[in-house]
């Protein structure tokens, strides 16, 4: 089993695939100065199908790449899509154009959740990915109704391995979520940890490491451009993980390390490499 999480800049796109061939794909953000998109890097590394599709959150930095992924359909299609199904469609379309335009990922998007009323992952039963299982929790709309805080929030695990996608989650999205004793007992078991919002202070929330301890802390974003992406100290929160080097590495970001991969081969090891070395 992998999980790539891609160097798409200041977006987020994860793809995990099992050990029985099936692939996830958290996200569908784009690398405009790399030109990296999602659909690209999948059909160059032999995917030819993705099972599940998740959407963490409903922001243009997420789904970016999405009209291109759509554009490869015939060769690279989607079973079944997941999403915080708290908003209806329309509700997500007015809510969005609150803060302006529309852009073309929330377009496609859109169109998607018209073609995939019946394919919505509440709706059906998960695809089988052997070993790697997911668990999925969200805030519901419209006792919040910002983006960040419907985040969709993921937790993958495998044997030795539990990694949580919080989307944009920001601190009173994190806080409901903790009052569910079934989300504390997934973050507890956790030891890979993605940075909610990119690593800025937004999305930090500290009651959430009285509950969980990673091994390490993941954030996807592009060079550092505003104050927040620096607040946090995220390292004081992770264990650590030797390297090759010798090092220990707390935390690990694609603007420093380019891709990150988390390999697990069933029997509890885990390696996390990255583009960087």
């Amino acid at each position: 089993m992998e999980i790539r999480i891609l160097d798409v800049g200041h977006g987020f796109c994860a793809w995990a695939y099992s050990d029985n061939g099936k692939s996830m794909l958290i996200d569908c953000g784009h690398n405009a100065e790399t030109n990296l998109y999602p659909s690209d890097y999948l059909i160059d590394n032999g995917c030819t199908r993705i099972n599940s599709f998740f959407v963490t959150n409903y922001d243009e930095d997420h789904i970016s790449g999405l009209p291109r992924l759509r554009s490869f359909a015939n060769v690279l299609p989607i079973d079944v899509l997941y999403r915080n199904p708290s908003i209806t469609p329309s509700q997500l379309r007015e809510l969005k154009r609150e803060s302006g335009p529309l852009g073309p990922g929330m377009n496609t998007l859109l169109n998607m959740l018209t073609e995939y009323v019946d394919f919505e992952g509440p709706r059906r039963n998960p695809p089988d990915f052997g070993s790697l299982t997911a668990r999925l929790f969200w805030n519901l709309y419209p006792a919040y109704e910002d983006t960040n805080n419907l985040s969709l929030v993921i937790f993958l695990s495998y044997p030795g391995m539990s990694i949580v996608f919080p989307g944009d989650l920001e601190s009173a999205g994190w806080q409901n979520c903790l009052k569910n004793q079934a989300f504390r007992e997934c973050l507890a078991n956790v030891n890979v940890f993605v940075a909610s919002h990119h690593g800025r202070a937004s999305g930090y929330e500290a009651d959430v490491f009285e509950v969980c301890h990673p091994e390490i802390i993941l954030i996807s974003d592009e060079s550092i451009q505003y104050g927040t992406q620096e607040e946090i100290d995220y390292a004081a929160h992770a264990k650590g993980v030797r390297w090759a080097t010798g090092e220990t590495r707390y935390v690990l970001t694609t603007r420093n390390d380019g891709m990150i991969a988390i390999k697990a081969d069933g029997l509890g090891s885990v390696r996390i490499l990255t583009a960087a070395g």
